[in-house]
C-alpha cells in the first residue's frame, strides 16, 4: 500500500470508532466483512449473514447497506 493511500486510511480510523477493533486494519485487510459496490456514494451492500448484529448496517428494502467509512473506502478506492 502507498504512503498517501496508508494517510487516508490512518485517517479515516483516527475519525471513527470500531466496535470490532479494526480487525480487518489489523489483518493487513485480508479479513474483511462481505459487501459489493453498488455505486452509492457512502454505502454498500451488506452481504454478510447477520447484519443487523453490525452498528454499521442500515436496514434498507429487504437487505442492509454498510455504512462503515473504512470498509467503504476500501470497496470504492482499493476495490476490495
Amino acid at each position: 500500500m502507498r504512503g498517501k493511500e496508508r494517510e487516508n486510511i490512518e485517517e479515516i480510523i483516527d475519525g471513527m470508532k470500531c466496535p470490532k477493533d479494526f480487525r480487518c486494519a489489523q489483518s493487513g485487510f485480508e479479513h474483511l466483512c462481505k459487501a459489493h459496490d453498488i455505486g452509492l456514494k457512502g454505502y454498500l451492500d451488506c452481504l454478510e449473514e447477520k447484519p443487523a448484529k453490525c452498528k454499521f448496517a442500515l436496514s434498507f428494502g429487504e437487505g442492509y447497506l454498510c455504512q462503515c467509512p473504512l470498509r467503504v473506502h476500501l470497496a470504492k478506492t482499493l476495490k476490495r
